[in-house]
């Protein structure tokens, strides 16, 4: 595989990730689950895995914020890839505004597999881990 296609598989994974990201914080689940393949799963801690759009769906709708949030994600690693599927893992701080300000609610890590559908970049799977 080129150098070429091993950036332009970065680009895009990276570019998905902050688009998950800001839709989340957007409280916009409609283009949250637009990122997930029909058989998409989403595994958080102390929860069964979230399996297919409509699950997600309902999943973002109920975590749609009340209150001013920010999802930081970095530190991404493309951990493999191919011209159709990709693997990373990221760094992810949220942090929630309430009467006090701005405070770190949860330190974590995105685990992400992605594919390639019809030209489009997909999370598969997505498993969050905490560290605080």
């Amino acid at each position: 595989m080129s150098d070429s296609t091993e950036a332009a598989v970065a680009a895009a994974v990276r570019n998905l990730i902050g688009r998950h990201i800001q839709a989340q914080d957007a409280g916009d689940s409609e283009a949250v689950v637009a990122l997930y393949t029909a058989d998409g799963v989403l595994e958080i801690p102390g929860a069964d895995p979230i399996s297919g759009q409509e699950a997600l769906r309902e999943a973002f709708k109920g975590w749609a914020p009340t209150q001013p949030q920010r999802h930081l994600g970095g530190n991404t690693v493309i951990t493999s890839w191919t011209e159709d599927s990709a693997t990373a893992v990221s760094d992810v701080v949220f942090f929630q505004r309430g009467e006090a300000g701005w405070a770190v609610g949860v330190v974590g890590r995105y685990e992400d597999t992605f594919t390639r559908q019809d030209g489009n970049w997909k999370l598969q799977r997505r498993k969050t881990t905490y560290e605080a």
